[in-house]
């Protein structure tokens, strides 16, 4: 009897499920506009996430060296690519700082907050010239105020948000943002204006309804409507230069805050993941600017919040 000894498939055919799942992935990252979002907004789930599509690609680049597959490895070239294009720019060094910069800091505080004397004091330590917080209760509204007041003499509050400014500020009235089908009371959009020493700025402070992960897909459609209502409110600002902080929702790849990612500049550096707080794995809380830059973005040590603050350096245009 004689046996027969099967030859190793060479390099070139080995791994070949591994290099279709690669060429998947840099078809997920380069369209995922094209995944449709009529079927429990699929697409907009995809693109909460769509950072993390590197991941697989780590993992489909260690289980290619395993098989020691050559055509795998040619295939990872793809997401790689496709991926760097994407996000590559956000792992930069952010830009020296300019003369006419402003740091601002954005928070949901979180209603359930136990501490929102140490929150106010915390924000404050990382010197900016504006804070917007959301999520404000009344309960808690006197410890933020006067743990600000030294800093940030001058505030509006509207509903749960609000904005601190260290320059005097006008003009502050609410945004109607609540979608259909809210009966409560819901006041959740802030417009004012910041007197800088470089000239006024409309400072915008929203809040957009929670979206939810279920069984069947992703629950979106208040927040996306409600972006609807704070973009349309933006392209009616008369003044050039728009400053929006505010827990949104949705990260600034997700097509639901389209109405809003294309009318405004997004944080050209930093990914800034800022929920949940414990592991974060989303930025939901966004800084957007209209005829100014929004550079790098970056994280905040946790508070008593559910989310991470965020603080940003935004670089103005000349008026």
């Amino acid at each position: 009897m004689t046996s027969t000894v099967r030859a190793a498939a060479p390099p070139w055919v080995r791994g070949r499920l591994i290099a279709a799942l690669a060429v998947l992935t840099a078809g997920l990252l380069a369209f995922h506009r094209a995944v449709p979002n009529s079927v429990g907004r699929l697409g907009s789930l995809l693109e909460a996430f769509l950072p993390w599509l590197g991941l697989v690609v780590v993992v489909l680049l260690g289980l290619a060296l395993l098989r020691r597959s050559g055509v795998a490895l040619v295939c990872l070239l793809l997401p790689v690519a496709t991926w760097t294009h994407l996000f590559g720019g956000l792992l930069l060094p952010a830009a020296e700082p300019g003369a006419h910069d402003l740091v601002v800091v954005q928070h949901n505080v979180s209603d359930e907050n136990t501490d929102p004397a140490g929150t106010a004091r915390a924000l404050a330590a990382a010197g900016p010239d504006l804070i917007a917080l959301e999520e404000l209760v009344p309960s808690a509204l006197q410890a933020y105020e006067k743990a600000l007041a030294a800093d940030f003499p001058y505030h509006a509050v509207r509903g749960t948000v609000g904005l601190w400014s260290k320059y005097p500020i006008s003009g502050a009235r609410l945004v109607d943002i609540k979608p259909r089908g809210i009966v409560e009371e819901w006041n959740r959009g802030l417009r004012t204006v910041v007197h800088t020493p470089y000239g006024a700025i409309a400072a915008y402070v929203a809040h957009l309804p929670s979206v939810r992960v279920g069984a069947t897909g992703l629950a979106s459609w208040r927040r996306d409507e409600s972006a609807v209502r704070l973009g349309e409110a933006v392209a009616a600002e008369k003044l050039s230069r728009v400053i929006l902080l505010g827990d949104l929702n949705g990260t600034v790849d997700d097509r639901g805050l389209d109405p809003l990612t294309s009318r405004m500049n997004v944080a050209e550096r930093g990914f800034a993941f800022s929920f949940p707080a414990a592991l974060p794995l989303a930025r939901i809380d966004q800084v957007m600017a209209r005829s100014a830059r929004v550079g790098h973005i970056r994280t905040l040590p946790a508070t008593g919040s559910d989310h991470l603050p965020v603080a940003a350096r935004i670089t103005l245009s000349p008026e």
